[in-house]
């Protein structure tokens, strides 16, 4: 399998960790801290949960591609369920649909066993630069 996530500098600069991923799916985590990821409220901000959820169902889906294809986010519909401390927060992400052109991707979202978020998206598929 090709690799994914650790030439992604935007994803190791707000610390995403690469747990497992192969066959439609993916589950990264990032450990979040409140000197890093909080908002002016005292949570963590917003993006970081989306951000780690985008970039799993990116993983999930860039899995089952073929070496010359690459995919990109087209929409995301994400709910944020419970607010997100500080602590290790996971995302579980599955292809739910994969098409020629377009493939629908779940993501859940966890914090101390508890569900804290969820997406849905739809991802292009696309020949890369130079491929077929």
């Amino acid at each position: 399998m090709r690799p994914f996530g650790q030439e992604f500098e935007f994803a190791r600069f707000l610390g995403f960790q690469m747990v497992a991923r192969g066959d439609g799916r993916c589950t990264m985590a990032i450990d979040v801290d409140r000197d890093r990821h909080f908002n002016p409220q005292g949570v963590a901000h917003g993006g970081v949960a989306y951000s780690l959820a985008d970039t799993a169902m990116g993983g999930a889906l860039h899995s089952l591609l073929p070496d010359g294809q690459w995919c990109a986010t087209l929409e995301i519909k994400f709910n944020y369920h419970v607010r997100v401390g500080e602590g290790r927060l996971t995302c579980e992400a599955e292809v739910r649909h994969r098409g020629k052109r377009v493939a629908n991707i779940d993501a859940r979202l966890y914090q101390d066993g508890h569900l804290v978020g969820s997406a849905n998206g739809n991802f292009a598929i696309f020949a890369a630069p130079g491929g077929e």
